[in-house]
């Protein structure tokens, strides 16, 4: 699964920020911004929102499961959040990492249950140093211990000299979810070439045998196919020579990785990283036993049919304070409510003062069943 989330940042007002975004200081109102009552003059059916869920709970200890994105392994699908919003003091300061929030039953994404990754924090050295980036790239789960994984992107040292170091990192899931130190990717020199950086990893079963695989990219369009399972220490179960073919650029179909039904996920290169949500043209490469590697015409992908809705962002930049627009992302187009139809998760950022998370569900698209900031990892 492709995690690359769009790189659009953003600062949370310090003090009441709750009253800019969508939960008042004194409560929550309705996502339209106005207070109405529900049927029989019940509480409206309000989203949990703004920095409602600023308290954390634990992570709930699952023993393992096949859902997608769910680094606990209890059966939910969990959302990785990059470009977390910075408090207003620490602007300019260095990214605040990754957030992570954890699955539920009952609203889908349950924010007061989520964990902040940082690479002071979760990142491999490289030699004696710590990187300073560390963003979330693709997930799943390569050691097939039920429990989903993270494969992030860093910025090791390098003088420009030769072949690069690998920049990925693995993140390990578990009962407590995303915990502990990252573990360098292992890219054996026989599948690495020139001397590019080591990118794109797109996960999927590409030689068909049932186990995930990593495709990442190498030079002169070339890719690198990992076979998986993967050790705990970063290694390929196999990895052969690199694959010719490739643009500079990988990404999975969408919404299928086998495009064609024959049992081999497939895969997409183009020019530049493909954006979730939006209308773009590449090239496809159908799986097969070898991987990746079957030239098989263009590809596009298509912008979801219809507005893509926004997460009810509302409030004023404040006194003396310029107008800016509001941006609406989409970040996953998944299912996080257990229905088995897929829900739309948003993202609506106002410059760099704000941002709103939405999850949409299928049932009621018109009506998101939570909202909340990524604002709330600041208090972590």
């Amino acid at each position: 699964m492709r995690i690359r989330i769009a790189r659009a940042t953003a600062t949370a007002a310090a003090g009441c920020a709750c009253a800019l975004l969508l939960a008042a200081c004194g409560g929550s109102p309705d996502p339209s911004g106005s207070s109405v009552p529900g049927k029989n003059g019940d509480a409206p059916p309000t989203a949990l929102s703004g920095l409602a869920g600023a308290q954390r709970h634990p992570v709930p200890r699952g023993t393992g499961s096949h859902t997608p994105d769910d680094f606990n392994g209890d059966g939910h699908r969990d959302l990785v959040l990059n470009h977390l919003v910075k408090p207003a003091a620490d602007a300019h300061g260095d990214d605040a990492g990754i957030g992570i929030v954890y699955g539920a039953a009952s609203r889908g994404l349950d924010p007061s249950v989520r964990q902040l990754l940082s690479a002071h924090a979760n990142a491999a050295k490289i030699g004696d140093t710590l990187p300073s980036a560390f963003d979330a790239e693709a997930s799943c789960d390569l050691d097939r211990d039920g429990f989903t994984d993270l494969v992030v992107a860093t910025d090791p040292p390098y003088n420009g000299i030769g072949r690069p170091p690998v920049p990925l990192q693995i993140l390990f899931g578990s009962p407590a979810g995303l915990t502990g130190k990252a573990v360098a990717l292992r890219i054996p020199d026989r599948a690495r070439f020139g001397n590019e950086w080591a990118d794109h990893p797109v996960c999927g079963d590409f030689d068909g045998d049932g186990k995930p695989d990593l495709a990442v990219t190498a030079s002169a369009g070339r890719l690198s196919f990992l076979r998986g399972p993967f050790t705990r220490d970063g290694r390929p179960h196999k990895a052969g020579g690199t694959i010719p073919g490739a643009g500079p650029a990988l990404s999975a179909p969408e919404p299928r990785a086998d495009v064609n039904g024959d049992g081999y996920d497939d895969l997409v290169y183009a020019a530049r990283p493909h954006e979730p949500g939006t209308a773009a043209k590449g090239a496809l490469l159908l799986g097969s036993p070898d991987g990746p590697g079957r030239p098989a015409g263009p590809y596009r992908f298509g912008a979801p049919a219809g507005k893509l809705p926004a997460a009810p962002l509302r409030g004023s930049p404040g006194a003396g304070a310029p107008s800016r627009a509001e941006t609406t992302l989409l970040m996953r187009y998944a299912d996080f409510d257990g229905d088995r139809k897929p829900d739309t998760v948003v993202r609506t950022h106002r410059g760099e003062t704000a941002d709103l998370i939405a999850l949409y569900p299928a049932a009621t698209p018109d009506r998101p069943l939570i909202t909340f900031t990524s604002a709330l990892f600041n208090t972590d």
